[in-house]
């Protein structure tokens, strides 16, 4: 007789029943963990718009859509092609926020109810993380009688190192965080963090003027090789510390985030780094 199914096995069939079912409940964790660490070379066959105009926002945020068909954030597609497809809902705001490797969902949780009018959008590489953090903001919506908490927060399965100038227009955004983000401590294994000079270009385009880059790690060198490749980039100044830790997002940051209270129960540091987006210069 077969043994008792493995435990790779039982996350994989509770979470088939989560989506059988179509159920509310608060998804439980531990049948989504996954490893800390995914190669953003690879082909992860993620689907993307061809451009900002393509991308249907009204299923991600469907309380600010005219005429929303659905209330859940699903994946876009598993097929690794680009979208293209006809003019979508409009939608009475844009994203504005952007956490970049969201994890289990913390700060958008956190910031939900700091930020009401702004909606805010966590991306996340891994599949089964992003699945959570989906289902968890499924139950928090349905779990408010009135309707009106967390409909400002989604998440999606993307790879922003590829994609991210595919899903915003140039200026779009106010804030992006970059929480807690994989060092890749091996020299060879620096092309693939999540600041350098090439990747800092992206963010200054997505960003309006005056918008920040939030960054918050508990390695020093990573802290130190971001401060140092956002100095170096025109486009951005660092915010003076005073500034900083006036901040009510940087309290969040340092606090909701899975890795923040990891840190802390460790009673690691925790080093916090915030940069503006300047002015484009005059042509």
């Amino acid at each position: 007789m077969p043994g008792p199914p493995n435990k790779k096995q039982r996350r994989s069939d509770y979470r088939q029943a989560q989506k059988d079912n179509a159920t509310t409940d608060m998804p439980k964790k531990k049948f989504y963990r996954q490893r800390a660490h995914a190669n953003p070379f690879s082909d992860h066959q993620l689907a993307y718009p061809v451009k900002p105009g393509d991308m249907d926002w009204s299923t991600f945020f469907p309380a600010y859509a005219e005429n929303a068909q659905s209330d859940l954030p699903p994946h876009i597609s598993e097929e690794p092609e680009a979208l293209t497809k006809p003019p979508q809902p409009k939608m009475k705001k844009d994203v504005e926020i952007v956490d970049i490797g969201c994890g289990f969902g913390g700060l958008l949780m956190a910031l939900s109810p700091v930020m009401p009018d702004t909606l805010i959008l966590g991306m996340e590489i891994r599949s089964q993380v992003t699945e959570y953090v989906q289902g968890k903001i499924k139950a928090l919506r349905a779990g408010d009688p009135e309707e009106k908490q967390y409909q400002n927060i989604s998440c999606m399965r993307a790879n922003t190192m590829k994609f991210l100038p595919n899903f915003f227009r140039k200026a779009q955004l106010q804030k992006i965080f970059i929480c807690f983000p994989d060092p890749h401590f091996k020299q060879r294994k620096h092309k693939a963090r999540i600041v350098t000079t090439t990747l800092n270009s992206e963010y200054a385009y997505v960003l309006k003027p005056g918008g920040i880059a939030y960054t918050i790690t508990d390695v020093e060198d990573l802290h130190e090789w971001m401060v140092q490749h956002f100095n170096a980039h025109p486009s951005f100044e660092r915010v003076p510390e005073e500034e900083q830790n006036a901040d009510p997002c940087v309290e969040v940051m340092r606090t909701e985030t899975e890795e923040g209270k990891k840190v802390e129960r460790n009673k690691g540091q925790k080093f916090v780094a915030l940069f503006r987006r300047l002015e484009d210069p005059p042509w």
